[in-house]
């Protein structure tokens, strides 16, 4: 009885984890705001860092289809039994015949186009996987992280070597409405929940790597831009 209500309590608490993370994870909460609980497919453009994983814990339902250059980095076995689907591509050669079109309710595409120089060619034939009716997810470092001081875990843009290009809000825009969609909201990220629990993500990352990391002050220096839209 007694291993049964633990069992129980650990149960209870991770659902309401999932549920906390459904409110402070950005990725998450424009999922929920989305579809509010019904059963989607998504795309995860950039689906390593045990994306599958973490996105299954807290919407078990979901359809989940990953894309990413090389399968051999940041991924684990199970990521890939979390998957419906995994596409390993190269999005700059833009050639995207292997994704079904008009198939996705979400296209979640985070801290990726950064590191494409053609991704105004590569963001309107994504359009092209996403239903009429669904949603998409953008982020990215804005013009603003050019200036921001250097610092282990990617403060300043040029931290991270692989950062091609630095895009725009405006940019952006044009390009999602010029391919059917409307913008329902757009700016710098601003996570208050990050920002409040700085502190606490300071001392954990310290311990953790012994230094302070750049991701750590992106939501209060306005590291990132991002644009939630909905195909029409």
């Amino acid at each position: 009885m007694l291993q049964f209500n633990r069992m129980r309590i650990i149960l209870r608490l991770m659902g309401l984890m999932n549920q906390l993370r459904k409110i402070v994870n950005v990725k998450f909460r424009y999922m929920q705001q989305s579809f509010a609980g019904q059963k989607f497919t998504l795309l995860d453009v950039g689906a390593g860092n045990r994306s599958a994983s973490k996105t299954k814990s807290v919407f078990p339902e979901i359809i989940y289809h990953g894309l990413d250059l090389d399968r051999s980095t940041n991924y684990a076995a199970e990521d890939f039994e979390q998957m419906t689907a995994f596409y390993e591509m190269d999005l700059t050669n833009l050639d995207y015949g292997e994704i079904p079109n008009q198939h996705f309710d979400y296209i979640n595409m985070a801290h990726v186009i950064e590191h494409l120089h053609n991704g105004d060619q590569v963001l309107p034939l994504l359009l092209t996987k996403l239903k009429p009716g669904g949603y998409m997810y953008l982020e990215y470092p804005g013009e603003k992280s050019t200036r921001l001081p250097s610092m282990h875990g990617t403060l300043n843009f040029k931290d991270d070597s692989t950062h091609v290009r630095v895009y725009s809000v405006a940019e952006l825009r044009k390009i999602f409405k010029e391919n059917g969609c409307k913008v329902l909201s757009c700016g710098t990220r601003r996570n208050w929940y990050y920002i409040l629990a700085m502190p606490l993500r300071i001392l954990f990352g310290l311990l953790k790597n012994g230094k302070l990391q750049g991701n750590h002050f992106w939501d209060l220096l306005g590291f990132a831009e991002y644009l939630y839209v909905r195909k029409i």
